[in-house]
């Protein structure tokens, strides 16, 4: 009897042994045909983490379970290593709880919604779950708006001043996270598109992060939002003027279809064969993107007001700094800035301030074959004065200075 005892244990051990060997991964039943393949090669890259994606699948419901096979289908390595089950149902919930709750996001194909709508991240910012505190946060601003276009414009008049968060050279990093720049209450443009489209994503608006690694002009790097609208995709940003309105439109139309480095590119969650360029890690290649620069350019051929500079003009781009030696977004000043040809005023404005854009400067459309006077107000009223010479450039960006 001992012996038959021995045998039965042995069995037992034998089977707790295999059993405990299994994981979900071995077991697809519950994953819709089309995601099996990415999801088994998906927990195979996952290591130690494989349990937590296999949970995520198991307990999803019937109406979760694509949104959570499509995240774990696509989702870069680092993440299939270090998201839990639980972060991601709750990603899914309060995603397809936006979807339920605003009209516009239960209008859209699956194929924006699962892309441009339910993913937890942009680009490579540190991942966390904003997706609650920011539905609670602009669910409430959108909740009235009848279309896509109202709740688009209530979201970005208002976030400034909900999150406190402002354009910043200073702050810690370009790609923080949407809590990491509410916590320091700075980001960089990069930090703010990611912000903006964690709130537009939060209320069912599709939204990605759209940029360039280098302008033509070799003034630098930038990064904005788009967001989609009845099968288009329009531009915005956090200081926003109106949809496919802003003042790097020139800038943008005139990328090089021909050098990557100057190419516009558009965020993507789902591969796309393309890296979107991060210049602040360029060894990062699990960031997509669509290359949309023949739309920019589009745009800015059309633009009307763009379109009336003749080859005679040329743009001057005006910034002042509170000294001479000034280079940094805190030292810039809000002054009134006038151009005279002669003794006539023919143009003034204001320049942008320490909390503007970086890139964002006080334009003026110029003459090349005329010399004008630039004057600057100084604090007590008295004036300051510059003279403009012909400009060799189409954009020719002009630093004044108070002291």
């Amino acid at each position: 009897m001992f012996h038959h005892f021995k045998n039965i244990s042995w069995v037992l051990v034998i089977l707790l042994v295999f059993f405990s060997g299994q994981t979900f991964s071995q077991n697809l039943h519950d994953v819709p045909e089309k995601y099996k393949t990415f999801v088994s090669q998906a927990l195979k890259k996952a290591g130690n983490n494989e349990k937590e994606l296999s949970k995520a699948i198991e307990l999803a419901s019937y109406e979760e379970i694509e949104s959570v096979c499509y995240l774990i289908s696509f989702m870069p390595e680092r993440d299939l290593q270090a998201l839990s089950a639980e972060f991601i149902l709750e990603n899914v919930r309060l995603a397809q709880k936006a979807r339920k709750e605003f009209s516009w996001c239960a209008a859209l194909p699956d194929s924006i919604f699962l892309n441009e709508v339910l993913p937890y991240a942009s680009l490579n910012e540190t991942r966390e779950n904003w997706r609650a505190n920011f539905l609670e946060t602009f669910g409430p601003l959108v909740k009235r708006c009848d279309n896509i276009y109202a709740a688009i414009d209530s979201i970005n008049r208002n976030i400034l001043k909900i999150t406190g968060v402002e354009y910043n050279t200073q702050r810690e990093k370009a790609d923080q996270s949407p809590l990491e720049s509410m916590k320091s209450g700075m980001a960089s443009c990069t930090g703010l598109s990611i912000l903006l489209t964690a709130a537009f994503r939060s209320v069912g608006i599709p939204s990605r992060i759209a940029g360039t690694p280098m302008w033509t002009n070799m003034r630098g790097n930038h990064n904005w939002c788009e967001v989609w609208i009845d099968g288009q995709w329009y531009f915005t940003e956090y200081y926003p003027d109106r949809l496919n309105f802003s003042w790097f439109l020139e800038d943008a139309g005139r990328a090089d279809r021909n050098n990557p480095i100057h190419w516009i590119y558009a965020s993507s969650f789902k591969p796309t064969g393309l890296a979107f360029p991060l210049v602040w890690d360029e060894s990062i290649q699990y960031v997509h993107g669509h290359n949309v620069t023949d739309r920019y350019i589009d745009l800015y051929l059309a633009d009307d007001d763009l379109k009336a500079i003749s080859d005679a003009d040329y743009i001057l781009n005006v910034v002042v700094f509170q000294t001479e030696n000034a280079v940094k977004s805190k030292d810039r000043v809000i002054a009134r800035v006038e151009v005279l040809d002669g003794a006539e005023v023919i143009d003034f404005g204001y320049t942008p301030g320490p909390d503007d854009d970086f890139n964002r400067y006080l334009k003026f459309t110029l003459k090349r074959d005329k010399k004008y006077e630039i004057a600057l107000t100084l604090p007590g009223g008295s004036q300051k004065k510059f003279i403009q010479q012909s400009a060799d450039h189409r954009n020719h960006i002009l630093k004044l200075w108070l002291e």
